[in-house]
């Protein structure tokens, strides 16, 4: 197995100011082209664990840092957030938020010219970069014409611009349309599928995490949980409703069938198995 592109080693984290810890004991190793979703109620930890992998904290918030954080094999507690922008990349929720400039391109432009990019070959990087995230001629717009996934894939596209090697997601379609959530769920599965990008999504939508997750992580209380791939952590239907977590609709119908004697086999977490398995069940009640 290659080296962990991420690597928590017993981290604990204590915002200033704060009396309980945000992050109690993580440890976790995520492998370089992984899919890993982060779950969790609000106030889980989950914000804060990704924080820690672009070197946000504790470079810029301080606070007590226990353990340590490697990206790429760099401490991330030794190396100022602009470094780490360049091998991680991060999208939040509210891409409006992030737009500060006057059209498309010079939004791409601005992380480039913070680094040092040459004008040239920022010529050369914003049409590659909007090509890949399917805004192809929007140079001239202004971002805040866009729709909101555009907007969100706008945001992605000025962190791909910078070549990071890991993707980091935080409820990014909280604020979108089912079409927008669509879009940008879409992207960062191409992004990883064809480029072999680690992509990290902080998400409270399962039904996503159940098909495109190479792994779950769910956390509490600022600790992690559980961690397994997406059909092992889904099934656990009862474990998740005590943690007040939701599970795809297809695994809690498959859990309600269960209680009533009317399901046996595997917990299915995607809707097409479920739908093949109920459509099975019911033609054996007719019969």
């Amino acid at each position: 197995m290659p080296e962990p592109i991420v690597s928590f080693r017993n981290v604990s984290y204590t915002y200033p100011s704060a009396e309980t810890p945000a992050l109690q004991g993580i440890d976790l190793d995520i492998q370089p082209g992984e899919y890993v979703a982060i779950l969790g109620l609000n106030g889980a930890g989950k914000t804060t664990l990704g924080l820690c992998v672009n070197g946000v904290v504790p470079t810029m918030l301080g606070g007590e840092l226990e353990g340590t954080v490697t990206v790429t094999g760099l401490d991330v507690a030794d190396y100022p957030v602009r470094e780490m922008a360049k091998v991680v990349g991060m999208v939040f929720d509210n891409p409006e938020f992030q737009m500060s400039q006057m059209s498309v391109a010079e939004e791409i432009a601005l992380g480039l010219e913070n680094a040092g990019v040459p004008h040239d070959e920022m010529l050369r990087i914003i049409p590659e970069t909007l090509a890949i995230v399917g805004l192809t001629g929007f140079e001239e717009r202004s971002p805040l014409g866009l729709s909101g996934g555009q907007q969100q894939r706008l945001a992605i596209a000025a962190v791909l611009a910078m070549k990071p090697q890991i993707l980091i997601m935080d409820e990014p379609t909280s604020n979108l349309d089912p079409i927008g959530k669509q879009e940008v769920f879409d992207m960062a599965a191409k992004l990883n599928r064809e480029r072999g990008m680690t992509v990290i999504v902080i998400e409270h939508e399962v039904e996503v995490m159940a098909r495109y997750a190479d792994r779950v992580v769910v956390m509490d209380g600022g600790r992690i949980v559980m961690n397994g791939a997406p059909d092992e952590i889904f099934s656990r239907v009862d474990e998740l409703a005590a943690l007040k977590l939701r599970v795809p609709e297809s695994a809690a119908l498959a859990a309600k069938l269960r209680d009533r004697g009317l399901w046996s086999g595997p917990i299915p977490t995607r809707t097409e198995p479920a739908v093949e398995a109920v459509t099975t069940l019911l033609e054996a009640s007719r019969g």
